[in-house]
């Protein structure tokens, strides 16, 4: 089995957690991972464990530039390089989590008769997804309502997957504090721009740090490795409650600490936020295509399981507002018992099973 995608954690993570399903099932299962050179699947499924091959692709740039004209050139030197791929590795089946290398890798799987399934995360299905899913065997949603995007006889709700350790943080809590240094008895806002970072929610924070350092608050504040030097230097006269981090890889102890969450509104992290059953301020990202973090957002504001706050509007109220929620334990505890409501534990597990329908349904076929 070839699974493709990547980018950000956000496209990464869950496909390491199809691949640690399907395992699961079956041990003897063969995975190859096609990535996107120079972008960080490239080092974080080998650290998984994982083979990976990489395509030389990548995205529009919203000028004009050398990137842009060679764009075709790329397009049509990875479609040609996948097709290779999947030759050589003989793929029963091509899974894309979304990302650079997800539309080359699936269109030559297409292109090669090899069945393919699509994992769409987020509530706002992108032009890619939507192109890909006409020749799709099956294709597996977070959310329900995306029959406007994709034939309904396809769609299979399954949520988003997620890293297994998450599963269980609040038996983690007295490990967590220790581990990050914080005191258990102060309450801790946990910050995270996603995998790359985030520079609204970072400016916005490093703006209020004096309030927040006046208030009798803890922070975990991941910042990504471009602000990463920034922020350290400004949260220095507040080293005992505001702990800087540019990448966090225990998550799990990080949540385990969370009395509230600020974060951007991409799927990976509003899933593990259901799992987590943590209070968030979401912050959408204007910068995606078809503004899908908002709509991702709305998903769960629009049941009362979460707050936003409008990214140009950030630098002002963000601050105000996480302290506002964090003091409120009413409107925590509706937030708690909301997004749990929206939680899919089983999303791996259930992807890998329709990925081996796929396949035996495939060879029944063509057996025939």
């Amino acid at each position: 089995m070839i699974i493709s995608g990547g980018g950000t954690g956000g496209h990464i993570y869950p496909a390491i957690a199809i691949a640690n399903a399907l395992l699961e099932k079956n041990s003897n299962t063969e995975l190859l991972f096609v990535g996107a050179n120079d972008r960080m699947e490239m080092q974080k499924v080998p650290a998984a464990g994982f083979k990976i091959e990489g395509l030389w692709i990548s995205g529009i740039q919203r000028r004009l530039s050398v990137d842009n004209l060679m764009f075709p050139v790329k397009v049509i030197s990875s479609v040609v390089k996948a097709r290779k791929i999947l030759k050589n590795f003989k793929a029963d089946v091509a899974i894309g989590v979304g990302g650079y290398a997800s539309w080359p890798l699936l269109y030559a799987a297409n292109l090669s008769g090899i069945p393919t399934l699509i994992q769409e995360q987020n509530s706002y299905a992108g032009v890619t997804n939507k192109f890909l899913a006409k020749k799709a065997k099956k294709i597996c949603v977070a959310y329900p309502d995306m029959e406007k995007f994709f034939p309904s006889n396809k769609i299979i709700v399954t949520g988003n997957p997620v890293r297994k350790d998450i599963l269980e943080v609040a038996s983690k809590r007295d490990a967590a504090y220790l581990f990050f240094g914080l005191d258990p008895n102060k309450k801790t806002i946990l910050i995270i721009g996603g995998s790359l970072g985030a520079r609204t929610i970072n400016e916005s924070i490093a703006e209020g740090i004096e309030i927040v350092g006046k208030e009798d608050v803890q922070l975990i504040w991941q910042t990504g490795k471009g602000f990463f030097e920034k922020a350290k230097a400004m949260a220095a006269p507040f080293s005992r409650t505001v702990k800087v981090f540019d990448f966090i890889s225990t998550m799990d102890l990080a949540y385990a600490t969370a009395d509230i969450v600020i974060s951007r509104a991409g799927a990976l992290s509003i899933s593990e936020l259901c799992l987590v059953k943590k209070p968030v301020v979401l912050v959408p990202s204007p910068n995606v295509a078809e503004d899908h973090q908002t709509k991702n957002a709305m998903a769960l504001v629009s049941r009362e399981a979460a707050e936003i706050v409008k990214d140009s509007e950030a630098r002002q109220t963000l601050i105000t507002e996480a302290l506002k929620l964090l003091k409120d334990n009413a409107r925590q505890e509706l937030y708690k018992k909301n997004i749990s409501a929206l939680a899919k534990p089983d999303a791996a597990k259930e992807i890998a099973e329709v990925v081996i329908e796929i396949i035996k349904q495939n060879r029944a076929i063509n057996n025939n």
